[in-house]
């Protein structure tokens, strides 16, 4: 594999799903063609939910193993060190986590796959220093030898087996990637059945009902979305259904009668915690539970009634020892924890919780003076501005880019975006871009949207480079602010000048529906609950908060906070949502899971609270005075101002820099 060493730092598993038997166990009944046997029950998928525990640790750190079940536990074979050096070693993981060094291959490797067919293991393709390998190795405790070829070299890929058959999918052959779906069964040839919609290494597979199930995985760069099956009895792939965000380097697993992808990467490299369920009958993607902290990288082996997950790579860059058992629980057993709601979509931006993408970035905070035409840059330690730079005609808001590698500076009169290096803290060269009054991100990370606010429309552009695609015109002035739903397909975007929320179809890139308001109101920010059911619209006329229902986009009810009710901040727990009241100088603390009003902060000698965010460790609300040429730092514990900065006229959309979390939605980091 050209490249095979550096690429590995950020490579995942290439894991195997389960043999024949263990895949006809874990779906109830299912016969070789994916129908069920007479007398059993269709399985219930879309209801799992699943607990991700430590039970164990390997030898030593590691990632990347080509990873089966074997008997009662799991075989790990091969892989990447500590220091990211290929290993030879096999070892055998139990069903409890016990792990221990069972045998050796007669070459050290990374990248391959593995998947059982009756009583053996088999190990497919991979690299070790620049090199890929064609073998299928039949590999026991008393040590491996070559089983057949594959028809062409490959690593990065992934595999199962359905019945006596295993299925390579995918990969890298030294000099681009594959979309080929390879056949091998013992003693005989392998060869190419089928073919991918797209060429994907590092994808998460799993045998279910009979069928191979393929989710997400790299066509090179970036990641996909894609959800595909592939039907051994027919040869056929069809798409069945896309993944909330593009994931690669995920594990795939099967529980319950569906398929689990397992952590993995998002499109701007940073590791996941999510565990999403996929059915095999309708393709359908849900949330099912969260892993103890972002990985991707692991090995994973579904035994009957648990999936084990063995090493993986954190999110700092660092192999991991454990392993890990997901195993299906009830709702009502789901516990919370410290890190917020069970089922918390801010639940990978939880303190301290960093991308690899934001590594280096200064602790700062970005502060646009929409009336001086620059920006204010403040130490998070110190308090004190660092320095202070132009931009052209009225910025209004700081916002990180998708990958959480560029910050931009939207000037509204001066129709630029002007990037930062969150590294340096250096800004580079403004680019036209018109009416940026604010800025956001599709979930997807596919396109930026450019909040043309002027204009009356929403602007479609092109992440990287910010060329214009497309324009949704809107039917009410005042569009400023908005978020997205929990599976991304919808966004509640607030229109200030006509008492209005338009309600954007985000994959149709077209608004499809208005909410009607209060007479008079003036909705501001836009903030979605923990738990994906709730929208929180701040509104600076009617003093309060506009409470939506996330499914049906109605009007539940409205409650009342403080006078210019404008910015809304989440705690970085995900329990506390702040509501800078602009009109008084205060900020209303409304507790979520009750969803009342808990507390209110006024700041003395007063001030003119407006938009902000919260430090990476939780501890510290940060507001820009938009009125009163300072920044507010804010204890989120006491409520007490620690600090108020002298800035330049009129701060308005602050960024706090750098913030735990996956990728930007965009406004002034609203990650995820």
């Amino acid at each position: 594999m050209l490249s095979c060493r550096w690429i590995a730092v950020a490579c995942v598993t290439a894991l195997a799903g389960c043999g024949g038997t263990a895949a006809n166990t874990a779906t109830n009944a299912v016969t070789a063609r994916g129908h069920l046997a007479r007398g059993a029950t269709r399985p219930h998928p879309a209801a799992l939910h699943v607990r991700a525990a430590p039970i164990g640790r390997l030898p030593a750190p590691l990632q990347d193993p080509a990873t089966t079940r074997a008997g009662a536990g799991a075989r790990a074979i091969g892989g990447l060190d500590a220091v990211t050096a290929s290993v030879a070693d096999v070892l055998a993981v139990d069903a409890g986590g016990r792990a221990t060094v069972a045998g050796r291959l007669d070459a050290a490797v990374h990248d391959a796959a593995a998947a059982t067919i009756g009583a053996t293991t088999y190990l497919f393709g991979g690299g070790d220093g620049g090199t890929t390998s064609d073998r299928i190795l039949a590999v026991a405790p008393g040590g491996s030898h070559q089983a057949g070829t594959l028809p062409r070299q490959a690593s990065d890929v992934s595999a199962t087996a359905v019945g006596g058959t295993a299925y390579v999918v995918g990969g890298y052959d030294g000099a681009r990637p594959l979309d080929t779906i390879v056949a091998w069964q013992p003693g005989g040839r392998a060869h190419v059945v089928a073919r991918l919609p797209h060429a994907a290494r590092y994808a998460a597979v799993a045998a279910v009902g009979g069928k191979v199930l393929i989710a997400g995985g790299t066509p090179g760069t970036g990641a996909l979305d894609d959800v595909v099956a592939f039907d051994p009895a027919t040869r056929r792939v069809k798409r069945i259904g896309r993944l909330p965000v593009p994931i690669s380097h995920a594990a795939g697993a099967t529980l319950g009668g569906a398929m689990l992808v397992v952590g993995g990467r998002d499109r701007a490299g940073g590791q996941l915690r999510s565990i999403l369920t996929v059915d095999p009958a309708t393709g359908r993607v849900r949330d099912a539970g969260a892993l103890p902290q972002p990985l991707s990288d692991m090995g994973a082996a579904s035994l009957p009634g648990r999936v084990l997950l063995v090493g993986g790579r954190d999110s700092a860059g660092h192999a991991t020892s454990a392993v890990l058992a997901l195993t299906p629980v009830s709702p009502s057993a789901t516990p919370t924890t410290s890190r917020g709601p069970a089922r918390n979509v801010y639940g990978a931006a939880a303190p301290q919780a960093f991308s690899a993408a934001t590594r280096g970035a200064l602790a700062r905070v970005y502060v646009p003076e929409t009336r001086g035409n620059a920006v204010d840059v403040i130490d998070q330690r110190t308090f004190k501005v660092l320095r202070r730079f132009r931009v052209p005609a009225e910025p209004q808001h700081v916002t990180p880019s998708y990958d959480l590698r560029t910050l931009w500076v939207d000037s509204d009169q001066g129709n630029t975006l002007t990037p930062i290096d969150p590294r340096t803290g250096r800004n580079g060269k403004p680019i036209p871009v018109a009416d940026p009054y604010n800025l956001y991100f599709t979930p997807d990370g596919r396109r930026a949207i450019v909040v043309a606010e002027r204009l009356q429309r929403l602007d479609f552009r092109d992440p990287h480079t910010m060329r214009l695609l497309h324009s949704a015109h809107a039917r009410c002035p005042g569009l400023n602010h908005m978020d997205f739903t929990a599976d991304g397909r919808r966004a509640l975007v607030s229109c200030e000048f006509s008492a209005r929320m338009a309600v954007l179809d985000v994959a149709g890139e077209r608004i499809v529906k208005y909410i009607a308001l209060r007479p008079g109101s003036m909705p501001q920010d836009v903030r979605l609950s923990p738990d994906g059911r709730t929208f929180y619209v701040a509104d600076m006329m009617s003093n309060g908060l506009w409470v939506v229902d996330a499914a049906t986009m109605r009007v539940r009810r409205f409650m009342h906070t403080g006078a210019g009710a404008h910015g809304l901040v989440m705690s970085r727990d995900a329990r506390r949502l702040f509501v800078a009241n602009r009109g008084e100088g205060s900020i209303s603390v409304l507790d979520l899971a009750s969803g009342r009003l808990v507390d209110r902060w006024q700041l003395h000698p007063g001030g003119s609270p407006d938009m902000g965010g919260i430090s990476a460790d939780g501890q510290v609300l940060w507001l820009s005075g938009r009125y009163d040429r300072e920044v507010y730092a804010i204890s989120t514990r006491t409520g007490r101002l620690l600090h108020r900065i002298p800035v330049g006229d009129g701060p308005h959309g602050l960024s706090v820099w750098p913030q735990p979390g996956r990728f930007s939605l965009g406004h002034t980091g609203t990650l995820r």
